[in-house]
C-alpha cells in the first residue's frame, strides 16, 4: 500500500462532481491532471495546481490511477475507445452513474485493454466531496481497491462492496429507491395535514421520528427476508392491509391524491390473496422480486 500523496491521479470529466473530485485530490496533496471536453472548466482547478492535458491520451500517460466521471457509460466508451487511449496498466476507477449490466460489461472492456477496473458510486453532493459525509462505493477486486483506498481517502468515506463490478450500481439505486420512498412517504402525511391547516415544518419532526422508528425494524425485518421466515410478531400483513384501507379512505375523503397508498395496498392484496396474511409485513419482499 502507499502513501496517500505518492500516486498521482487523472481526472477525466469536470462537471460540477468531477471539479469536486479533482479538488479533493489537489487538496490533499495528490499531482492531478484534469481533462474535459471544454478545457475552459479546468480555470479554477489549474489555479489551483491542476495540469490540464490537452488529450484524453496525454491524461491517461500522467499516472496509474484514473478517475472517470462523466454523463454515462456511451461517453466513458467513447472517451477511451480513442486510438491515442491508452488503457494497459492504468486502473480505472468509473464513478459515472449507470447500470450493474453495465458495469459488468465495462470492466470486461477494461480488462480486454491491460486496465484494471473498479466501478463505483457517489452518494453525495458535490459540495461534500472531501467530507466524511461524502460516502463513495466501489466494486471490482479487493487488492484494486485496497491499493489505492490510501488515495481515495481523500474523497470522503470509501467503502468496498465486494468483487462483483455491478454492486456499486445496485447499492446506488437501492439507496435511491430508499431515499424518494421516505420522501414519498412523508409528502403523502404532508398534503394530509395541509387539509387541516398543518404545515409542513410543524409535520416534519414527527415524520422525523417516524422513519427513525422504522429503520430501527430494518435489521430483524433483514433476518426475516434471509431466513424465509415471517412470522407475525408485530403485526400481521392483513392487519396491515387494513390499516392501508384506512389511508386510502381518508386521503380521498379529504382529496389527497391517493395513488401511492393504492399501489401498495395492491401488492399487499395480492399477497394475502396467496395465503400470507398471517405473516409479518416483510413478507412482501416476494412482490417486490418478481419482475
Amino acid at each position: 500500500m502507499t502513501d496517500n500523496t505518492d500516486v498521482p491521479v487523472t481526472i477525466l470529466g469536470l462537471g460540477l462532481m468531477g471539479q469536486a473530485l479533482a479538488g479533493a485530490f489537489l487538496k490533499a496533496g495528490h499531482v492531478t491532471t484534469v481533462w474535459n471536453r471544454t478545457p475552459s472548466k479546468a480555470g479554477k482547478l489549474v489555479a489551483e495546481g491542476a495540469r490540464l492535458a490537452p488529450t484524453v491520451g496525454d491524461a491517461l500517460k500522467a499516472g496509474p490511477l484514473v478517475i472517470v466521471c462523466v454523463t454515462d457509460y456511451r461517453a466513458v466508451h467513447e472517451l477511451l475507445d480513442g486510438s491515442d487511449a491508452e488503457l494497459d496498466g492504468r486502473t480505472l476507477i468509473n464513478l459515472t452513474s449507470g447500470s450493474s449490466a453495465q458495469a459488468r460489461e465495462a470492466a470486461r472492456w477494461a480488462g480486454q485493454r491491460g486496465a484494471r477496473y473498479l466501478d463505483g458510486a457517489i452518494m453525495a453532493v458535490p459540495p461534500a466531496i472531501g467530507t466524511a459525509d461524502a460516502v463513495i462505493l466501489h466494486s471490482g477486486p479487493r487488492a484494486d481497491f485496497e491499493t489505492h483506498k490510501p488515495a481515495l481517502d481523500a474523497l470522503g468515506t470509501v467503502t468496498y462492496l465486494g468483487a462483483d463490478h455491478g454492486l456499486a450500481s445496485l447499492y446506488d439505486v437501492a439507496g435511491l429507491a430508499m431515499m424518494w420512498s421516505v420522501l414519498n412517504a412523508w409528502l403523502q402525511g404532508t398534503a394530509l395535514l395541509r387539509t387541516a391547516g398543518v404545515d409542513a415544518a410543524t409535520y416534519a419532526p414527527f415524520a422525523q421520528r417516524i422513519a427513525a422508528t422504522v429503520a430501527e425494524w430494518l435489521p430483524g425485518y433483514a433476518e426475516q427476508i434471509d431466513s424465509g421466515s415471517f412470522p407475525a410478531e408485530v403485526s400481521a400483513l392483513e392487519t396491515d392491509a387494513r390499516a392501508m384501507a384506512h389511508l386510502i379512505e381518508e386521503s380521498e375523503a379529504v382529496g389527497v391524491n391517493a395513488e401511492l397508498p393504492k399501489l401498495i395496498k395492491a401488492m399487499a392484496d395480492r399477497s394475502i390473496a396467496a395465503g400470507h396474511g398471517g405473516e409479518q409485513y416483510p413478507v412482501l419482499i416476494e412482490e417486490f422480486g418478481r419482475p
